[in-house]
């Protein structure tokens, strides 16, 4: 299922499949925030280096299916499945936007 993403939001996305932790990290404000597995990411280079850790600990694929806006964030859902723990399992990206970039993103199950 394809849905329709706001562009710096499907710009991460993209970039987590294809591009790598700098073009992860690019896709944030340079004092952007990610938070993911109950730690706090602070700019360009802590999001470069938690996502670079990852990808080396774990590969994964993910399929956004559903996302929804409220006043402030974009939620978007999506079906992840790898060599990690729990999988598969479906995780909920929250997105605060700021200049088409993503000031702050937060990853729950």
């Amino acid at each position: 299922m394809t849905v329709n993403l706001p562009h710096s939001i499907a710009a991460y996305f993209d970039a987590d499949r294809h591009g790598g932790p700098d073009a992860v990290a690019a896709a944030f404000t340079p004092d952007g925030v990610a938070k993911d597995e109950g730690k706090t990411h602070r700019g360009r280079d802590a999001i470069r280096a938690w996502k670079a850790g990852t990808t080396q600990k774990y590969t994964y694929t993910m399929e956004p299916f559903s996302v929804a806006t409220d006043e402030e964030h974009t939620h978007v859902t999506c079906h992840v499945v790898g060599d990690f723990p729990g999988s598969p399992v479906d995780l909920r990206f929250s997105f605060l936007l700021a200049n088409d970039k993503i000031a702050q993103m937060e990853v729950t199950a």
